[in-house]
């Protein structure tokens, strides 16, 4: 028995509404899925981990009122008007939180939600079918197709994942062949691959050498953050296709498990490896520091036996990737050894006196072997770049630059973007944005150089520090004791994941008067703006992705 064809038309207009609205919904949950890199995984641990998300309370609540309408009010007509309605305001888009990281509407999005929209239209399509074949009243077709309507709509960002699975072997195609152009780029130009890799540290190292190395080489560094596998081939297609001068080629590497920098080098076989730091960073996804330790290390093992490591031994996971002797050729530094120590541990280059001031870092670096030395100065800031300036001093010199155009070529030196970059606004404040990413050793530098500030007020604007798994409590415990020592001013961004920063400063008796807990950033920004006076300070420490 057929349905009249007055139901069969308010069936298919209801599941026609309620797909407009999934289809909204999927583009907006697409921003997160490209967020969080394509990985399903993490992008469903993200989708479930707040049950607002998954099951969002205006869909909800509409969809409930119009199931309970199509069997309480008497007529007809005002029950399909009302089912209509339901999935029309479910559909409105919410007021949310202010938008860091827009969609970027690349071929691989495009693809994506094209298989989506395909998993999405078919699952519409056969709610339609069934319920235009089954014999049942009014009402009951109104019920139906509104919870069948509802649950389209709740699980529309998750046709993302399954439109990502069903084009599976087609990106898989196409990432094959971008992978073989970009290593037939690196294979016909054949620089010497520099590998840098460490839990952080990279981007600021493998510009510092950048800049070394071009003192007497045509040297290439991947931009910005660029360091997983097709971050790197990009910019080898995009960049180096077109440029067949390059002699290095800096390529930073990165990892949240292990086996991703071993296919990194794979695409780029590094002729030499700078390792820079091991710690808590990304340790959620790691799960353990020997995990993040084997991870760094895979870039040593892939450097041929005549190959070079540099390693920054005052990390003591760094220190033991040294001692097991590969290469053959292994450059070591530290900042924080007496000469005596370096010389019977056998360190390379050594940080002495070092110093840091408004106008930068001033240091000593010497060659512990040989005894020559040199006096580096420079305007970055930021007692933990020493480190990373050592490292890539130690690989410049080894590589034919003479120290004094190293240290003239220091002066010149400016820091990464939003990583401890320091600038002042028209109005007088001095904006120190370490914005990029926040890491332990990171955090410390940053809040001493906002210590140093000769200012009234010194505000810290900071959401804490994330991914640090197991470690999370305790290490932003220890970024409240030390922001207690620096700060005049403090607003915490997001309850829950600063918890336990506002615990440390309540424990160390900061005045609660002068700490504020936002939800948002904008919210912090608004009050810098009206209480911020020429010669105050501001630090902006981390900035959470749109998926925190």
């Amino acid at each position: 028995m057929m349905m009249p064809l007055t139901t069969v038309d308010l069936v298919a207009t209801l599941i026609f509404i309620w797909l407009l609205g999934s289809c909204w919904r999927m583009l907006g949950a697409a921003r997160y899925y490209q967020i969080e890199e394509y990985m399903s995984r993490r992008y469903l641990r993200w989708h479930f981990s707040r049950i607002a998300r998954a099951l969002p309370a205006r869909a909800s609540a509409v969809a409930l009122v119009a199931i309970s309408l199509a069997f309480v009010i008497p007529t007809h007509a005002l029950a399909a008007a009302a089912a209509i309605i339901a999935p029309l305001a479910a559909s409105l888009p919410a007021r949310g939180s202010p938008v860091k990281k827009r969609l970027v509407r690349t071929a691989r999005l495009q693809r994506l939600l094209f298989g989506a929209c395909l998993c999405s239209i078919g699952a519409a399509t056969l709610s339609y079918l069934v319920l235009r074949q089954l014999a049942m009243d009014a009402r009951t077709v109104l019920f139906a197709a509104t919870v069948l309507g509802y649950a389209h709509f709740i699980l529309a960002p998750l046709w993302l994942v399954a439109g990502n699975a069903l084009l599976r072997p087609i990106e898989a195609l196409l990432r094959r062949r971008y992978l073989r152009q970009a290593a037939a780029t690196l294979q016909s130009i054949q620089p010497k691959v520099v590998g840098i890799t460490g839990s952080y540290g990279k981007t600021t190292t493998k510009t510092f050498l950048r800049e070394f190395l071009r003192i007497r080489y045509h040297t290439y560094a991947t931009p910005k953050s660029y360091n997983t596998l097709m971050g790197i081939s990009l910019a080898i297609n995009r960049d180096l296709a077109q440029d067949f001068r390059s002699e290095y080629f800096i390529s930073e590497m990165g990892a949240y498990v292990e086996g991703e920098i071993a296919r990194i080098c794979q695409l780029t076989p590094p002729d030499i490896a700078i390792i820079t730091e091991i710690g808590p960073q990304h340790l959620e996804r790691f799960g353990s520091l020997d995990n993040v330790q084997a991870a760094k290390y895979e870039l040593v093992k892939h450097l041929p036996p005549d190959g070079i490591a540099v390693f920054n031994v005052d990390n003591p996971r760094i220190r033991q990737m040294m001692e097991r002797g590969y290469p053959a050729t292994r450059l070591s530094v530290s900042r924080l050894l007496s000469p005596e120590q370096a010389r019977v541990q056998g360190v390379t280059w050594l940080a002495e006196e070092v110093e840091q001031g408004l106008d930068g870092i001033r240091f000593r670096a010497s060659h512990v072997e040989s005894g020559m030395s040199i006096q580096i100065h420079t305007a970055v800031i930021g007692i933990h770049n020493v480190s990373n300036l050592l490292l890539c001093i130690a690989l410049a010199h080894h590589e034919g630059i003479p120290l004094r155009d190293i240290a003239l070529r220091a002066r010149r030196l400016e820091a990464a973007e939003s990583r401890l970059a320091i600038q002042r606004s028209a109005a007088g404040i001095t904006i120190i944005n370490d914005a990029y990413s926040a890491n332990p050793k990171g955090v410390v530098s940053a809040l001493e150089v906002l210590g140093m500030q000769p200012s009234q007020r010194r505000l810290l604007i900071t959401p804490g520090m994330v991914e640090l798994g197991e470690l999370h409590a305790q290490e932003n415990y220890k970024l409240g004791e030390h922001a207690a020592r620096h700060a005049t001013d403090i607003i915490l961004v997001g309850r829950e994941q600063t918890a336990a920063i506002y615990a440390a400063l309540c424990d160390r008796d900061f005045p609660l008067e002068r700490l504020q807990v936002v939800e948002h950033l904008q919210d912090a920004l608004r009050w810098s703006k009206q209480h911020l006076r020429a010669g105050d300070a501001v630090l902006f420490l981390n900035d959470l992705p749109d998926t925190y």
